[in-house]
């Protein structure tokens, strides 16, 4: 064989090699590309400007996280805890719990930064298919679950208005999908950060009780009033956990974090980005407590859905106020139903390995954008059942929500503590702290409430009464 046959040979292997190993740029290699040459730039920028223009710029998942979690059935949940129980304990225990969520979110922003992986692509990777498929089937579940109280709400907080079920639930829905036409994720965050904000509205709303102000530092203070230790408390307790710390935060702010395109070097912005969430997140929950605090003792808020608080704060808040009160239940849902399926979608994408970004089409994204539509939909069917008991089951899914926590969060213990992956960024000895703290605290929240359902006289015993 001659040399120049030889050579020609090894140029035809060279390009064979160089054609295989070529990387395919999709369209949301572009975009993220996009984002984060915004984000270098103004990392070059000097002064106050420079700094809060990239502020602005990375803020997004923690808010969204935070408010999101605002939902339908967790404002529903406070507002039956203040009608039930005014103002006391549950105040400052609220408080704890969007503390537990940041303690617990920060992880997640971790990471997200450090990894570029969602949480459910990362168990499939260190702990096998089994628990890959585990985790998201679990959250699916439980995800499923919840969208469900979503419409519920937004159903419920448009009955106020006189608008028909099957109205208000095709209205949740046009909305939904509505978000999801521009395909780019920066324009999706910054519309559906638009809408959370309006999450805020109970605090005004709180405002129109007129508030004893001393009474609410009282609570504050001394965690007083506490209520009488029973099963209905500890119903209310659990509730008010699931209504702050749940599974889906974790896949949804993880794999928005890494749909953002955020590093190593992003992560402070993270932690503010989500402890600002968690503060006005806190802020409007207190609120929903304050503005039915004057219905405790008054009404049975056991059987009350969105409509009907609504209906019952009119003579104490007015009719705009109960309007706004109504709208806030509607806005929660609304918001939450989106973060919520796109929570399920990024697991499914990142498990099956299929496109999972809200930065794709729909023809390079179908399975993403099919389950994240199928979700909704078949969710939005139920709520449309006659007869359904629709307090009692935002109160269960709640539950329901504390109770898959503790397993959820030994992987993500595990995960942020893997020096492979984590890039010098794994949890110092004080945060692992507070995260056992979280994991023993919904342990045994957990257990109380297993023990109030099989010996609900064991909770006497303990100091009910």
């Amino acid at each position: 064989m001659s040399v120049g046959t030889q050579n020609g040979d090894k140029s035809r292997v060279a390009t064979q090699v160089t054609v295989a190993d070529a990387v395919v740029v999709t369209h949301e290699d572009m975009d993220r590309a996009q984002d984060r040459s915004r984000v270098r730039a103004a990392r070059m920028a000097h002064g106050l400007r420079g700094k809060a223009w990239l502020l602005w710029l990375l803020i997004g998942p923690g808010i969204l996280v935070m408010l999101g979690e605002n939902d339908g059935p967790s404002m529903l949940s406070y507002a039956a805890t203040g009608a039930t129980y005014g103002l006391g304990f549950f105040l400052p225990f609220v408080v704890l719990t969007f503390a537990m969520a940041l303690v617990v979110q920060e992880i997640t922003v971790r990471l997200g930064a450090a990894t570029h992986r969602g949480h459910a692509e990362l168990i499939f990777e260190r702990f096998g298919p089994f628990w890959g498929w585990f985790s998201m089937i679990d959250l699916g579940i439980g995800n499923f679950l919840t969208l469900i109280t979503e419409f519920i709400a937004v159903r419920a907080g448009l009955g106020f208005f006189g608008v028909p079920p099957w109205a208000a639930i095709l209205l949740a829905l046009v909305v939904l999908y509505s978000a999801l036409l521009s395909h780019r994720y920066w324009t999706w965050e910054r519309l559906t950060l638009a809408a959370a904000a309006f999450n805020l509205i109970f605090i005004p709303v709180a405002l129109m009780t007129h508030p004893h102000w001393s009474v609410v530092a009282h609570s504050f203070a001394t965690w007083q009033p506490v209520p009488a230790l029973n099963k209905n408390m500890v119903l209310i307790v659990l509730s008010d956990i699931g209504a702050t710390v749940t599974p889906w935060m974790l896949f949804f702010q993880q794999s928005a974090t890494v749909d953002k395109g955020m590093t190593v070097k992003d992560i402070h912005f993270g932690r503010f980005d989500t402890a600002l969430g968690a503060a006005l997140a806190a802020a409007a929950a207190l609120g929903a407590i304050v503005v039915t605090a004057p219905l405790a003792g008054h009404i049975s808020a056991g059987n009350f859905e969105a409509a009907q608080f609504a209906q019952a704060l009119e003579p104490v808040i007015g009719h705009v106020g109960a309007a706004l009160f109504a709208l806030g239940m509607v806005e929660a849902g609304v918001v939450a139903s989106i973060t919520i399926s796109i929570s399920s979608a990024y697991a499914f994408g990142e498990v099956a390995r299929k496109p999972h970004s809200l930065n794709l089409p729909v023809g390079e994204g179908k399975a993403f954008y099919a389950v994240l539509s199928l979700c909704a939909a078949a969710a939005a069917g139920i709520v449309l059942i006659p007869g359904l008991p629709l307090v009692f089951v935002v109160l269960v899914v709640n539950v329901v929500a504390v109770l898959a926590m503790p397993p959820a969060l030994v992987f993500l213990y595990l995960l942020v503590n893997d020096r492979e992956i984590m890039s010098g960024v794994e949890s110092p000895r004080w945060a692992n702290v507070l995260a056992g703290a979280v994991v023993a605290l919904l342990t045994a929240a957990g257990v109380f409430y297993g023990v109030s359902v099989v010996a609900p006289q064991a909770l006497t015993w303990l100091g009910g009464r």
